[in-house]
């Protein structure tokens, strides 16, 4: 794979990011060579190498590199795409888990996995799937197929 062009500092200068978030994506943009880095809107993973972090974040350190690591976990992780709601949360919770070895793996980031930040994350995630799979009509949880279609079983003739 052809390495795409890593991150210096002055590629970080249109955004709002404090100096400690530009020197985390500079060492690992030159670290994690084989995946791009990408100043955007929000944070998120595009395979084949695209990381993508939210270049006007608000979000303060630790927290930015933590989302940042979340998306270089699905980018290791080889994650692509999803057939079913159900295994979106359980890619979301693979990249968390690797962000986490990610940072045991580097104790020089000066970093700590906030636990309580992840499960946070991932009840989004879960809260989301909980409201997408309750039945319109009679308010039960549906099940999905491997088409992505949710079938209710007492609403449905099955």
């Amino acid at each position: 794979m052809v390495s795409p062009k890593t991150l210096n500092l002055d590629t970080l200068k249109d955004t709002n990011l404090p100096e400690n978030a530009k020197a985390f994506l500079v060492e690992l943009s030159s670290e994690f060579k084989d995946f791009k880095f990408v100043p955007s809107t929000r944070f998120k993973w595009r395979a084949p190498n695209s990381i993508f972090f939210e270049k006007n974040s608000g979000v303060p350190m630790p927290y930015f590199a933590l989302l940042t690591l979340h998306e270089l976990g699905h980018a290791l992780c080889g994650h692509k795409d999803y057939k079913t709601d159900v295994e979106r949360l359980r890619i979301e919770s693979e990249a968390w888990q690797r962000a986490k070895h990610l940072i045991a793996e580097h104790p020089n980031w000066d970093l700590e996995y906030d636990e309580d930040f992840a499960e946070n994350e991932l009840d989004s995630y879960r809260d989301w799937l909980h409201k997408k799979s309750k039945c319109k009509r009679c308010g039960l949880t549906c099940y999905q197929t491997a088409d992505g279609k949710y079938h209710c079983p007492t609403c449905d003739d099955l």
